[in-house]
């Protein structure tokens, strides 16, 4: 079972949990260039970017809620540069301030909707902190668009060098991957809405519906017709959101 709503901070506030009867679950976890705030049902993590798929272990009855920031804003939650969070899960005692961190777990632990003091934590941060790097924002939305790597340089003064350093920094990884991150989440958006491969191919930016299966095995671990086996789920109810692979 999964469930997500909006978040005040921006992102989406998830639940999720593992049927009480089964054996157990495996999730595919797949890039989608963000960061989480995760509660397990014992501690809170920070999961950072993922660069390639992982894979989660649910015991029957686990249950998990989070918070998942938008493309860039998790450094400013976490107060740590994406780049050293990359493809990581870690305790967020190891990251923020050790009582803080203490503190909020007993407050997810305590709450009738687990996700509720992640995402009051995560906009406290937000509102209190420097913020999210509003350059970044605008170099993400261009990504997002298909728009090549230079004239994303061009159009936001970074240059390609300053671009790829800001871009470590914010999203934990070059900006020529976070774009392909970013396309390939589209494309699994609208194929699992039913449209065609082919077609999706084409909306989505790739040469061909052959690339688009290459750079699926790529970033994801398996073909379309795996990625997209539950299209008639909710949104990511074949996966536990990105950032929660380690999560047994």
């Amino acid at each position: 079972m999964y469930a997500e709503r909006s978040a005040a901070c921006g992102g989406v506030v998830w639940s999720a949990a593992a049927a009480t009867a089964a054996a157990g679950e495996c999730h595919r976890v797949v890039p989608d260039g963000c960061m989480d705030l995760i509660w397990d049902g014992e501690r809170v993590l920070l999961a950072g970017p993922d660069t390639r798929a992982h894979f989660a272990d649910w015991a029957p009855g686990r249950v998990f809620a989070g918070v998942r920031l938008p493309v860039g804003v998790g450094p400013a939650v976490a107060g740590a540069p994406a780049r050293a969070l990359r493809d990581l899960r870690v305790p967020l005692e190891d990251v923020w301030p050790a009582a803080e961190a203490r503190r909020l777990a007993a407050q997810a632990a305590a709450a009738p909707d687990a996700g509720a003091p992640l995402e009051r934590a995560a906009g406290r941060r937000l509102q209190d902190g420097p913020g999210a790097d509003p350059l970044m924002a605008r170099v993400a939305v261009l990504l997002d668009r298909n728009t090549a790597v230079s004239q994303v340089a061009r159009e936001t003064g970074l240059g390609e060098r300053g671009l790829h350093r800001r871009s470590l920094a914010a999203f934990g990884y070059g900006p020529k991957t976070l774009g392909r991150i970013l396309r390939l989440d589209r494309a699994l958006a609208a194929a699992r809405e039913g449209t065609p491969f082919a077609e999706v191919a084409a909306l989505a930016g790739y040469a061909d519906q052959a690339h688009l299966s290459r750079e699926a095995k790529q970033l994801a671990g398996a073909p379309l017709s795996v990625l997209t086996a539950h299209a008639g789920d909710a949104n990511r109810s074949t996966q536990l959101p990105s950032g929660s692979s380690t999560i047994a």
